[in-house]
């Protein structure tokens, strides 16, 4: 079956057909998959054919492998310009002396006798934190791509797998591969003006409709190889403490934390306090001074978003975290957040307050609505579950954080609070991300920061914006 296929793919590549027909299709793919990819990322291609899709999309180092010798050649000659490493590599045995930040598998797995063994051997391209995107057809289409092959309409091919999203997540976790997101694209795969535009970028993006996509995609990461004692002393942490009419509460932020990882910086942001919070917090930083590293400042903008980004400026840790000053967010709960990142389940923690009951007056009942409505819109928007996206506790690694920072123009400056900011930038980034529920207290000093009316409006406004960046792409 092998050499059957070996020998199709061969001819195919020889006769050097350009894509007319189907470059729609094809750009589709590579526009998709380029999203995920950066300048600073390692890329390999499993099955890169003619080379196209590598060409395409960005990338520090490219590698692309494939089984067919024509092909290899064809690419070679295509992209020769371009810094591209093209070998001639069978999937089910590869053998590569590195690894790759992000390794894509497009239109391939419907051609391969052994699927798990492909997941298997690309594990070895894998460190921690590479990302995998396998993309493949959806079984509804069978019948009719069958039918397009028949009248002549698309090129016929060997016979090919035809897997559910569910079969492609249970190979690639058997193979060691949590599947994090999967996403649904393209039902209308041929150019026709105006139409297609209006039908993929728009109507493909709903429920019911994305049931008729073509192309589903399955984004995951190596399974982790947890032991605590790899990883309990293993990373350093900077926790950012925004804080504003805070003073009651700044003493037990330093009592309350507990000890975890190898080393803990706390820093803390005042932001145009009208109390004595900037003075508190001065007067803590030399009462601790013996067994905290604490370090300090004043942001000079306004709103959590541009205090946080003031800490993380002068965080020095591996792992950067949130802790809000009204302590709503137990700090005693904190090490559960290291636990989870420091251990490789996610690589952008984030808390939510809407799976525990939570104390009587910690949330208005406005607020508890409008936090649904959210988790409810980033599901969509994202193509990750989120139960909560306001809470203000968000971990991720600073080596993360900076590639975010490089990706932040293509978001803007949008966000006065820096959920949103943070969460789009992970979803940019294709990092996994994952909820820790807490338990959510109510305040014992000061009165919120929020406007439930005036900010509700701003956050729907950055919703709106964020869906053409990350959803209507």
């Amino acid at each position: 079956m092998e050499e059957t296929k070996q020998i199709y793919f061969n001819q195919q590549g020889k006769k050097r057909k350009k894509r007319f027909f189907s470059s729609y299709y094809w750009d589709e793919i590579s526009n998709y998959t380029n999203y995920f990819s950066h300048e600073d990322s390692s890329v390999l291609e499993v099955g890169s054919g003619s080379g196209d899709l590598l060409a395409s999309i960005s990338g520090s180092i490219k590698t692309g492998i494939d089984f067919s010798s024509e092909y290899i050649s064809w690419a070679k000659e295509k992209h020769k310009d371009k810094k591209i490493n093209f070998l001639l590599m069978d999937a089910n045995n590869i053998e590569l002396n590195q690894t790759f930040d992000l390794i894509i598998i497009s239109n391939l797995i419907g051609f391969v006798d052994d699927i798990q063994n492909v997941f298997e051997q690309i594990k070895k391209c894998c460190h921690p934190n590479t990302k995998v995107i396998v993309q493949y057809y959806n079984s509804i289409w069978e019948p009719l791509i069958k039918f397009s092959e028949l009248i002549g309409l698309k090129q016929k091919t060997p016979t090919q797998n035809w897997l559910s999203t569910r079969d492609i997540n249970n190979l690639l976790y058997v193979s060691g591969f949590d599947v994090y997101r999967n996403s649904k694209r393209l039902i209308f795969p041929i150019f026709f003006p105006v139409l297609s535009f209006i039908l993929n970028k728009y109507l493909a993006k709903f429920p019911f409709f994305r049931f008729f996509s073509l192309n589903i995609y399955s984004f995951a990461k190596p399974l982790p190889e947890i032991n605590i004692n790899n990883y309990f002393n293993k990373y350093s942490t900077s926790v950012i403490i925004p804080a504003r009419n805070e003073s009651g509460n700044i003493e037990n932020a330093i009592l309350r934390l507990p000890n975890f990882g190898k080393h803990i910086e706390i820093i803390f942001i005042e932001g145009n306090s009208t109390d004595d919070t900037w003075q508190k917090i001065q007067d803590i930083q030399k009462k601790y001074a013996s067994s905290h590293d604490i370090k300090i400042g004043q942001q000079k903008g306004k709103g959590k978003g541009d205090a946080v980004r003031e800490g993380y400026k002068i965080a020095t840790g591996d792992i950067l975290m949130i802790l809000d000053a009204d302590l709503t967010v137990p700090p005693e709960d904190l090490p559960k957040f290291y636990n989870n990142i420091a251990s490789g389940k996610g690589d952008f923690i984030n808390g939510t307050r809407l799976v525990y009951p939570m104390d009587k007056e910690a949330m208005r009942f406005l607020n508890y609505l409008g936090n649904h409505f959210f988790s409810w819109a980033f599901t969509w928007l994202l193509e990750q579950r989120f139960k909560d996206t306001l809470c203000g506790t968000k971990v991720m690694f600073r080596k993360d954080y900076i590639k975010l920072i490089k990706n932040r123009t293509y978001f803007g400056e949008f966000d006065p609070f820096g959920d949103f900011d943070l969460l789009f930038g992970a979803h940019k980034l294709n990092l996994k991300i994952v909820e820790v529920p807490i338990r959510y207290k109510e305040r014992t000093y000061g009165e919120t920061n929020i406007s439930r009316f005036k900010h509700g409006i701003i956050l729907l406004r950055m919703c709106a914006f964020a869906s053409r960046k990350c959803k209507f792409i």
